[in-house]
């Protein structure tokens, strides 16, 4: 009998198995995705339910990245969410194809589509927001989330395979060694 030694080099990428890291970098993204959708929807449900102190802080974190106007924002309990529809769109695409991003692409990949596609997925969100902003057409709840929830899903697919790529790079760089090609 004699052994196969493979070197780990010598594997192609459908052969060499996932590494822990990579899995790690995927639920820590999809798992922060949900987190914000959480804080997103625990906002009215806490204001609901008598807790102001917390619902506050959730408000005035997603204050800095939402203008969270409530005629342009979901609704639970009597209040609105700690985003405008657009914005939960965005976090809910982001955190719904992030969950299904092992589905669709390798985990050992780090190669990102081209970013036509990322500036395609723009594409609805600024036309809704132009027809708006020249008052030809009154965008809605739905159109809002949709163009949200497109350009939130596509994102992954850039960040997803960025941080593959920075958990492999930082620390051969912080070792002194040269990036793997």
């Amino acid at each position: 009998m004699s052994a196969v030694v493979i070197e780990r080099d010598s594997l192609t990428e459908e052969a060499a198995p996932v590494s822990r890291r990579a899995v790690a970098i995927w639920a820590i993204t999809a798992a922060f995705g949900l987190a914000i959708i959480g804080l997103i929807i625990d906002a009215p449900l806490a204001q609901a339910q008598n807790h102001p102190d917390f619902a506050s802080a959730i408000y005035k974190a997603f204050s800095f990245v939402c203008h969270q106007i409530p005629e342009r924002s979901f609704h639970l309990a009597g209040h609105q969410f700690a985003v405008c529809s657009r914005c939960t769109g965005l976090y809910a695409g982001f955190a719904a194809a992030a969950l299904v991003y092992p589905l669709t692409r390798s985990l050992k990949s780090t190669e990102t589509p081209p970013r036509f596609w990322l500036i395609l997925a723009a594409v609805p969100l600024a036309v809704d927001f132009a027809l708006t902003y020249f008052s030809i057409w009154q965008n809605t709840h739905f159109s809002r989330f949709s163009t949200g929830a497109l350009l939130g899903s596509v994102a992954v697919f850039f960040i997803i395979p960025g941080l593959m790529e920075l958990s492999y790079t930082i620390p051969r760089r912080l070792a002194g060694k040269s990036p793997k090609p």
